[in-house]
């Protein structure tokens, strides 16, 4: 690596659009050497095509990850046995067993239970008075009440996993040693969820899907006990954080560019504009890493098998040539190819989950605190700091 090489994350703590470092990269050096805080040094890819590419090629794996000194933005090595360190045909196998819950159809009957959520936290905020940390009143005990109760684990006990998961996603702001006892105490927490639906017949269980997951290992042995436990832990973690800090990294970019009164205007573009807002919004510091099985081609250049790729989502969402003016907010940006889920094999299991708790909330938001506005002055804002995701740790708003 040459002495100049840029390092990852290039994390910004007070904003919400993607580095100014992308830009550069995208238009002089697509893919780049650059040196990782832990593991070494990555190929960074920043194009929309590039991206997409290391996404969707099985020639990149993430199986190859684990438990490796790879090159990677936090201190932890990957954990074996979940979803998102396997390759296909194991990857494969495991998501069936939970795909089903996330396609569009059965999400949209999670529907009127979400309204029904959101509607208690807008009481919420109401009783408590203007002003409120839309965090802690909205953004995340929305996403957090969802998967509880989806997966079948307490939303009493959000406070809990809520600091583990944090811990779990450091980048800086944890050790390794810090990050491994926070995944090992999860993965004890869900353990003891299994092993009491193992002590109740089944008759007496809940419908819920680690119930499922539990009659899949059990019945028909489709999962090992560590892949049925580690799903949890993914799925419980996954299924909040990021939209958690969406929920207000949305409100917060729609209050600080005024677009809060457009949306008022036309309510009718609140799907295109959570879609725009998902490109838009830079969520993830760094990335995953990934691991070269051949050597492949990037328009004249080479990554050796064995080397590690970093694809930048947040820089793919922003590429000139794919979207017209990518730094100005669009609300009715249409067609719109963004890669706010991920592409291939790992798209994000969730995202129709996600796309009906943020249509909901920013939704009810909209109507029921039409005049919300931010309660401080934008500098005041505190952002989480050491973290692969972005977002802030307090938003007060007014109405």
């Amino acid at each position: 690596m040459t002495t100049h090489a840029p390092r990852l994350p290039f994390e910004r703590t007070t904003e919400l659009g993607p580095p100014p470092e992308f830009a550069a990269l995208r238009a002089e050096q697509p893919l780049r050497r650059v040196g990782c805080p832990f593991g070494g040094d990555a190929w960074l890819a920043t194009r929309y095509a590039d991206v997409r590419k290391v996404y969707a090629d099985p020639r990149f794996s993430r199986a190859a990850t684990v438990d490796a000194d790879v090159p990677r933005v936090s201190p932890a090595q990957t954990p074996p046995g979940g979803l998102f360190a396997m390759d296909p045909p194991e990857h494969s196998r495991l998501r069936k067993l939970v795909a089903g819950t996330f396609t569009m159809k059965n999400v949209q009957r999670w529907r009127p239970r979400t309204e029904q959520i959101v509607g208690g936290l807008v009481a919420g905020m109401r009783e408590h008075g203007s002003p409120v940390d839309l965090v802690h009143h909205f953004s995340v005990p929305l996403p957090v009440t969802v998967i509880c109760e989806l997966l079948g684990v307490p939303a009493t006990d959000r406070g809990y996993f809520e600091r583990l998961s944090r811990l779990m996603l450091s980048t800086t702001a944890a050790t390794g040693e810090e990050i491994d006892e926070a995944i090992g105490t999860l993965l004890d927490y869900l353990g003891r969820h299994v092993a009491e639906r193992r002590a109740r017949p089944s008759a007496q269980r809940s419908r819920d899907l680690l119930t499922d997951l539990v009659e899949a290992r059990d019945e028909s042995d489709r999962l090992s006990e560590q892949e049925l436990v580690q799903m949890g832990v993914d799925l419980l973690v996954a299924g909040h954080e990021t939209t958690a800090n969406q929920l207000s990294n949305f409100t917060f970019t729609l209050l600080d560019t005024g677009l809060w009164s457009r949306l008022l205007e036309e309510p009718e573009l609140l799907d295109t504009a959570v879609e725009e807002l998902l490109r838009y919004v830079h969520l993830v510091n760094g990335g995953t890493t990934r691991i070269a099985l051949e050597d492949v081609e990037f328009d004249g250049t080479v990554v050796r098998a064995g080397e590690a790729v970093i694809a930048a989502i947040g820089s793919a969402n922003h590429d000139e040539t794919v979207f017209e003016e990518p730094g100005r907010i669009k609300l009715d940006r249409s067609p719109n190819p963004h890669v706010g889920f991920g592409h291939g094999v790992h798209h994000c299991l969730g995202a129709q989950l996600a796309r009906l708790e943020l249509r909901a909330g920013l939704g009810a938001l909209l109507r029921e605190f039409p005049t919300l506005r931010l309660a401080g002055e934008k500098r005041d804002v505190p952002w989480r700091e050491g973290q692969f995701v972005h977002g802030p740790t307090e938003l007060m708003v007014a109405w």
